[in-house]
C-alpha cells in the first residue's frame, strides 16, 4: 500500500468549532500492569481540563479500567482481559475461550465502540496495530473516513535496539505507521533516550515524531488524594521508605529483600506489591510484617502517588510510569530494574543514572544489607530532576493535539504551551505553538 500524505486541517478556533466537542478515544492494550493505562489517564485529564475539552472515551481492559482513577468527564469502553505468556502468545485472563476467540470478541468491541463514539482523533497506546493486531479493522475503516486523527504514543524506551528492529520491521507494523497515524508522540525527553535516532525503525515517519516531554505524575494526586486519605492517615508518623514493584508478577525478589533490610531509626518500610505478586511473595511478605512492626504491606493501591509524595525515599523496579513519578516528585531513589528477558528497564535507569538523577542497583547485586546501605547512605538535598530534564508532557500534548484538529488555542489557554516549543525529532524543524 502506498503510502498516503497527511494533510493538514485548516485552523480555526475553538469558539467556532462544530457543533459538538472534539471526541477522543484512548487505547490501551492491557495485558501487563497498570503504567499505560494511568498514563493513558493522566493524558486525559490533561485534555479535559485544555481549553480543547475534548469528550474522551477510553478503551481499556474492564479490570484496569475499574480499578485506576479516572478523571471527571472520561468513561471507559472495557474489554475482556489479556496476558501475554512467555512464549510472546497471548491468552484469555479469565475467559474460557481460544486466543482467536478473545481477540475476535475484543476487535469487534473496538470496532463498534469507534463505529458508535465517531472519534476525531484515535490515540493510540504503544502497538500500532494493537494486542494481537486487533485495531487493523478499526484503523482501516478510520483511513477510509479519513476525517479522524490517529495517534500513535509511545514510552521513551521500547526496548534493546535489536529487539526492536527485530520486532518492529515487520511490513505490517511499518505500513501502518506510514498509512495510519498522523502523528507519533514520544512521551518522552530526547536528551535522555531518543527511539528515532537509536532504533532506525521511524525513518520514513520521522516528520510526524514529536517528543511530548515525560508525563509529569502531580497532577494526578487533584483525583488520587480523594481515594488515599485513609490510606496516609493509617501510616505511622516520621520518615518513610517504599518499595515499588510494578505489577509484582516479577517482583517478588525485590519485595523480600526491602522486607528484610533494616530500616533507619524512625523509618517505616511501606512495600506495595501490585496485583500480580505470587501468592506464595505475599505470605511470606505478611509473616515479615508480624514480626516487623515498622514494616507495612499494601497488596493494591490503585495510584501510589499520594505515597510516592509522603515518602522521603523509594526503592523500586524501573518501569516508565514509576520512573516519572520519582522524577516528578524529585525523590531520592533506588532503581532496581528488570534486566531479562527484556532490558527496557534497564535501559532507561542506566540513562537517568548517566544525569545524576537516580541510583540503580544491578538485580544480581540485590539482597538485604545493599539496600540497608542505601538507606543509611547522606544522600543531601533531592535531585532538582524536573530543572535537568523536560517532564512538560501534559502541558505540550493539549497543544499537539489542538494542531491535529486544527483548532487555534489561545497561548493563555489552560494546556497551551505560552510560546514554548514542541520537541520535534531533531532531524526536522520544531513546531511552536499558536
Amino acid at each position: 500500500m502506498p503510502s498516503r500524505r497527511i494533510p493538514r486541517l485548516p485552523l480555526r478556533s475553538i469558539m467556532s468549532a462544530a457543533e459538538r466537542p472534539p471526541h477522543v478515544a484512548m487505547y490501551s492494550p492491557g495485558m501487563v500492569g497498570f503504567g499505560h493505562i494511568r498514563r493513558n489517564a493522566s493524558i486525559a485529564g490533561a485534555l479535559r481540563g485544555s481549553a480543547v475539552a475534548p469528550v474522551i472515551v477510553m478503551v481499556a481492559e474492564a479490570w484496569q479500567a475499574g480499578a485506576v482513577p479516572m478523571p471527571a468527564g472520561v468513561d471507559c469502553v472495557t474489554l475482556p482481559g489479556l496476558r501475554k505468556e512467555a512464549d510472546g502468545c497471548c491468552r484469555a485472563r479469565s475467559l474460557d475461550v481460544s486466543e482467536q476467540e478473545v481477540i475476535a470478541l475484543r476487535a469487534e468491541v473496538i470496532r463498534s465502540a469507534m463505529e458508535a463514539f465517531d472519534p476525531d482523533v484515535l490515540i493510540v497506546d504503544h502497538l500500532p496495530l494493537g494486542a494481537a493486531h486487533e485495531l487493523t479493522r478499526t484503523l482501516e475503516r478510520l483511513h477510509k473516513r479519513a476525517k479522524a486523527r490517529c495517534v500513535l504514543g509511545l514510552r521513551d524506551v521500547l526496548q534493546d535496539a535489536e529487539t526492536v528492529r527485530s520486532a518492529w520491521a515487520e511490513p505490517a507494523t511499518l505500513e501502518a505507521m506510514k498509512d495510519y497515524y498522523h502523528a507519533i508522540w514520544i512521551y518522552g525527553d530526547p536528551a535522555v533516550m531518543d527511539p528515532v535516532r537509536e532504533y532506525g525503525v521511524f525513518d520514513q515517519v520521522a516528520e510526524r515524531v514529536r517528543f511530548t516531554g515525560y508525563i509529569d505524575q502531580r497532577p494526578r494526586l487533584e483525583f488520587a488524594n480523594g481515594n488515599a486519605g485513609p490510606l496516609l492517615a493509617s501510616l505511622p508518623p516520621g520518615k518513610l521508605a517504599l518499595c515499588l514493584v510494578g505489577g509484582g508478577i516479577d517482583g517478588g525478589a525485590l519485595a523480600m529483600a526491602f522486607a528484610k533490610a533494616a530500616f533507619p531509626r524512625g523509618t517505616t518500610g511501606v512495600i506495595v506489591t501490585g496485583p500480580y505478586m505470587p501468592e506464595d511473595t505475599l505470605k511470606i511478605l505478611r509473616r515479615c510484617t508480624q514480626r516487623r512492626p515498622h514494616l507495612e504491606v499494601l497488596e493494591f493501591v490503585p495510584d501510589p502517588t499520594p505515597l510516592i509524595t509522603r515518602a522521603d525515599r523509594v526503592i523500586a523496579m524501573g518501569g516508565y510510569n514509576t520512573l516519572c513519578e520519582v522524577l516528578s516528585f524529585e525523590k531520592h531513589a533506588l532503581i532496581v530494574p528488570r534486566v531479562k528477558p527484556k532490558p527496557e528497564q534497564w535501559i532507561r535507569a542506566r540513562r537517568l543514572r548517566e544525569l545524576g538523577l537516580v541510583d540503580v542497583l544491578h538485580p544480581d547485586q540485590l539482597n538485604p544489607q545493599a539496600l540497608t546501605r542505601w538507606l543509611e547512605l547522606d544522600l543531601g538535598p533531592p535531585p532538582a530532576s524536573r530543572n535537568l530534564i523536560d517532564v512538560g508532557g501534559l502541558t505540550r500534548i493539549p497543544t499537539l493535539l489542538a494542531e491535529l484538529l486544527g483548532i487555534a488555542v489561545p497561548t493563555s489557554a489552560p494546556g497551551s504551551l505560552n510560546g514554548t516549543c514542541i520537541h520535534a525529532h531533531p532531524h526536522h524543524p520544531a513546531l511552536r505553538a499558536g
